[in-house]
């Protein structure tokens, strides 16, 4: 159980924990120190501890301890990111949530800025700007950013649809609590349990804002990340896929919106199946037809604005269920990607697929463990 707070807060903070004992201190030092002295009752923090199998559980109740405004509850069993996000957010009595994830932490002046924000615009989703930490302590600016600029006020997302694009996380989305029950959201088991959560946000919403700063320090190249460990897992994507097409068949059978998720759907697959880190040689084959299965089953009727150039070539492979000319490609484009630059090619993910990738999933793969759900 966790205590619940005497009053209602504008904001909580949901932080789903486990196996971080390394960087779980950064990450709420980063949110307890930000809280101005006189916005204490504003901001409730609420800590899940996934059954972690190192000292995150003490640690937890150590700095509860020492630190009334934050909450923890401590699962019996490992349930997986998604599922434990859940369970913080039923916990949760603020009218915003903030999933922030246990490895990432925030920069000095986030929640000032977060709280006016919400206090100003009331929207019913607020998305924020992030920055890549890499391990050597380079900054790195998402490709995505891009698209948060020049958003004037509160929007819908018919007036700025270019917000569909920016990466789909949680953690870059402050969303109202009542508003995410009524659209019927909550996240399933799995890996990319984000895809059919953060899209269903933005095309629900009446008012959303964009906090053009950057508010979040998303940790680059830890060990165990999913964007760099070869699983079967990844083939989780296509039944989050199937989620997110059945919630848009339910809210939106005029098909609206439909073209421009399909175009999403099918670059992220080409991301995961073009990269080394992810998928083991024998099982490329086996994820392409999956991905020129999930082709054929939601392309659009009247078409979608398929892209230009090679990454339009790919999209035809892919529809074509031609895997060996995608294989095909896929060389060619790294053997060049080699003669143009040797050094380049040594940090290059996947050599043939070069979009950024619009996911979150790069959180430990220590929750394998347990029930298998993340």
């Amino acid at each position: 159980m966790v205590n619940q707070p005497t009053r209602t807060p504008l904001l909580s903070i949901v932080v789903p924990v486990y196996g971080v004992e390394a960087y779980l201190p950064q990450c709420l030092d980063s949110i307890h120190a930000d809280i101005p002295a006189g916005e204490a009752a504003a901001v409730e923090v609420v800590a899940v501890d996934d059954a972690s199998p190192d000292g995150c559980g003490q640690l937890l109740r150590e700095y509860a301890a020492d630190h009334p405004g934050v909450r923890v509850l401590h699962l019996s069993k490992n349930v997986g990111l998604g599922l434990a996000r859940n369970a913080g957010l039923d916990a949760a009595t603020g009218r915003y949530v903030w999933f922030v994830d246990s490895d990432d932490w925030l920069p000095p002046g986030t929640i000032p800025a977060v709280l006016d924000r919400l206090r100003t615009d009331r929207p019913d989703v607020m998305m924020i700007d992030h920055l890549r930490v890499h391990e050597c302590g380079r900054r790195e600016v998402d490709v995505s950013s891009r698209l948060l600029r020049g958003t004037p006020g509160v929007v819908r997302l018919a007036d700025r649809p270019q917000l569909l694009r920016v990466q789909h996380t949680a953690w870059n989305k402050v969303v109202r609590r009542e508003f995410m029950a009524e659209l019927g959201l909550r996240f399933h088991p799995g890996w990319y349990e984000d895809i059919p959560f953060s899209h269903p946000l933005l095309i629900g919403a009446e008012r959303i804002s964009v906090l053009d700063e950057v508010c979040y320090l998303y940790r680059q190249g830890r060990q165990g990340a999913i964007t760099s460990t070869r699983s079967g897992r990844h083939f989780d994507a296509f039944e989050q896929y199937d989620r997110l097409f059945a919630w848009l068949r339910q809210r939106h059978p005029d098909g609206r919106w439909h073209a421009e998720l399909f175009d999403l759907m099918v670059n992220h697959f080409l991301v995961v199946v073009g990269n080394d880190d992810r998928l083991h040689p024998h099982l490329r084959r086996s994820f392409f037809r999956r991905v020129a299965g999930h082709y054929r089953r939601y392309l659009p009727g009247g078409g979608y604005p398929r892209p230009g150039g090679v990454a339009g070539l790919k999209h035809r492979l892919v529809g074509q269920d031609s895997y060996l000319a995608y294989a095909a490609l896929r060389r060619a484009h790294r053997l060049a990607g080699r003669l143009r630059s040797p050094a380049a090619t040594s940090t290059s993910t996947d050599g043939a697929d070069t979009a950024p990738d619009p996911t979150s999933e790069s959180r430990t793969l220590v929750r394998t463990q347990g029930n298998g759900s993340e």
